[in-house]
């Protein structure tokens, strides 16, 4: 093909396209909204699965950096209740089943593998429109536009490739999640990394729960689950650190100190962020020109599978290219219909794990999906 391949986010699986494109001598722009590489923490520790992550990195000829990143002995698994009484313990065994590495490291191993200039900076895309015979407009914040042909939206939960081939948008499930870290956890926050142990932690009761995991370096990175209406997120003040943290405190009222220490002695401000999901069994008919990937294709609640999904969207799309380099279209049907086969499988699966956490039966919902599942393995 004579013309780039334009490709909108450069998360992980954005660059996996551009990864396995080039290596199949395909050039490739990838434009991010953030104005570099470290503009902000890349999320926490991500498990890779075998069926997809790994799959993906295999294809994308980074399985030895893949290697490099895993940390050892995070596949444990903790669950607590309020109390802080531990009723399910799991070591990490050592099989390597889904190895845990840092999702910023990652995203790095990637960004190193592309030729310098793949990815533009600071490029924020305010919207896309259609021009016609596979063409299509797109605008950034800074007045610039260009045209893509092919375009590929990898640019997550709030696309904006997304509204071109999809009216579907995404809804808030009910749940919000606080973001917060705790650093050198094993000297400045004993009892509170105590209560994590060596890998994951779910502190849970109906309602609300403290998740949290050990990065490296004793890092704790910690999420409060909090099961609230619209109404909760859009108050005054949620935007001051104080406020928020003590609003946050207050549902935990009551919890074991070691506990809510997670919530009270953050060492970086509060971050929130709803929960949302696009529509069960997303799909759209075949827009020439444009396909989507990851979250903005088939966005659900936190499962510990978008970001494998995403990584095997991108391996499989930079085949299907490679496959079909003269004609896009055959190429991108390719895709989609794998990609949509892929999610539905996921989603036919999926356990509602993450509603499971703080149902009404909360924590010993969890604790029976947790142990049929090592009976079951």
């Amino acid at each position: 093909m004579t013309t780039p391949v334009t490709i909108i986010g450069a998360g992980l699986g954005g660059l996996v396209l551009a990864r396995v494109l080039h290596l199949h001598g395909i050039a490739a722009t990838v434009h991010e909204a953030e104005p570099s590489p470290d503009a902000r923490r890349q999320g926490g520790l991500l498990d890779i699965h075998p069926e997809n992550g790994r799959r993906a990195l295999e294809t994308a000829g980074l399985t030895e950096g893949f290697r490099e990143l895993v940390l050892p002995g995070r596949e444990s698994y903790r669950v607590l209740d309020r109390a802080g009484t531990v009723l399910l313990d799991l070591p990490d065994d050592g099989a390597g089943r889904r190895p845990e590495v840092p999702r910023g490291e990652l995203r790095q191993l990637l960004l190193d593998s592309l030729p310098s200039g793949t990815v533009r900076w600071g490029q924020k895309v305010t919207g896309v429109r259609a021009l016609g015979e596979s063409r299509h407009e797109v605008g950034f914040a800074d007045g610039t536009t260009l045209v893509a042909s092919p375009l590929v939206g990898a640019d997550g939960a709030w696309s904006r490739v997304r509204p071109v081939l999809s009216g579907a948008g995404p809804e808030y499930v009910g749940v919000c999640s606080v973001e917060m870290f705790l650093f050198d956890g094993d000297t400045r926050h004993s009892a509170a990394a105590e209560a994590v142990g060596a890998g994951s932690l779910f502190a849970l009761a109906p309602g609300r729960g403290l998740l949290a995991h050990r990065e490296g370096g004793g890092t704790l990175h910690v999420y409060a689950q909090l099961r609230k209406d619209q109404d909760w997120l859009v108050v005054r003040d949620t935007t001051d650190a104080a406020v928020l943290t003590a609003r946050v405190a207050k549902e935990f009222d009551g919890w074991a100190p070691e506990l809510t220490a997670l919530i009270t002695d953050s060492d970086t401000p509060p971050v929130l962020r709803p929960i949302v999901t696009l529509p069960a069994g997303h799909r759209w008919d075949r827009v020439p020109g444009a396909t989507l990937l990851g979250d903005a294709a088939h966005l659900r609640a936190p499962n510990g599978e978008g970001a494998n999904l995403a990584m095997l969207d991108g391996a499989e799309l930079g085949l299907a290219i490679a496959a079909h380099p003269d004609d896009m279209e055959a190429a991108f049907t390719e895709h989609e219909q794998s990609m949509f086969s892929r999610a539905a499988a996921v989603e036919a699966d999926d356990d509602d794990f993450y509603t499971t956490m703080i149902d009404e039966d909360a924590p010993h919902s969890l604790l029976a999906l947790m142990t049929g599942a090592v009976q079951d393995s």
